[in-house]
């Protein structure tokens, strides 16, 4: 009887339900979903592609102004020869100033030496500069020969008096040897014929160039210019 009993036990135990195989995985709960976040993407998203849009819109608003393609000195004045018109983009905060209005611009003066690849705005120029304010303004009559070739308005140059009247060939001309052949040390030219512009010509030899001097100088330097006897020579920039 009690072998009996301890096989049924022990075929009861047997027959336990088995455990579960480490294949089975038990069931995970659902993801909890987060509609703020989503709903924030959405939003980045929009701001992202509205910000593209006024970019694009913005670029597309351009004017057409004034570039420096060579450097104007303080003193000079606008030419077709050192400006040209470039497309920015349009900005009432900045005084661009058009290329429409480049004529009215060439009677104007540079109030600062403006380097080339500038875009200027109409705060850098004026009626009158503080590099000329003050000064007494000489006008010449001049020979090639007599100013360096390729003199510009803002130059600054050196004016002497020629021993033999201003009849050299080229820039060097003598000058005479006494305490008065300096004229000038650093007059600036204000006036200087432009080729391309056809500007009025002196004579068929002669041109047309106004300088700014100290007053004490101007009375010695206008004489000498009524007799022929002025050369110019061009100050370095440094000096």
């Amino acid at each position: 009887m009690k072998i009996q009993e301890r096989s049924g036990a022990a075929h009861g135990r047997s027959a336990a339900p088995a455990q579960p195989s480490v294949g089975d995985r038990l069931p995970t709960p659902p993801r909890e979903r987060k509609p703020a976040l989503a709903a924030l993407a959405v939003l980045l998203i929009l701001v992202g592609a509205l910000g593209a849009t006024m970019l694009v819109l913005q670029a597309g608003d351009r004017v057409e102004v004034v570039k420096v393609t060579k450097e104007i000195p303080a003193g000079g004045a606008v030419t077709d020869s050192n400006v040209t018109s470039v497309l920015v983009a349009e900005d009432s905060s900045i005084h661009y100033i058009k290329w429409e209005q480049l004529a009215s611009l060439k009677k104007l003066k540079a109030l600062n030496a403006i380097p080339a690849g500038a875009v200027p705005v109409g705060e850098m120029f004026g009626d009158d500069t503080g590099a000329t304010q003050g000064k007494a303004l000489v006008g010449l009559s001049l020979k090639a020969g007599q100013f360096p070739a390729g003199l510009e308005e803002g130059d600054v140059v050196a004016a002497y008096r020629a021993a033999d009247g201003g009849s050299g060939s080229n820039s060097s001309a003598s000058t005479s040897g006494s305490d008065n052949s300096v004229l000038a040390e650093k007059a600036i030219v204000t006036s200087v014929p432009d080729a391309a512009s056809g500007d009025e010509i002196v004579s068929s030899s002669n041109t047309g160039i106004t300088v700014a001097v100290d007053p004490s100088d101007a009375a010695a330097l206008a004489q000498a210019a009524a007799a022929n006897a002025v050369v110019l020579v061009l100050v370095p920039s440094s000096n």
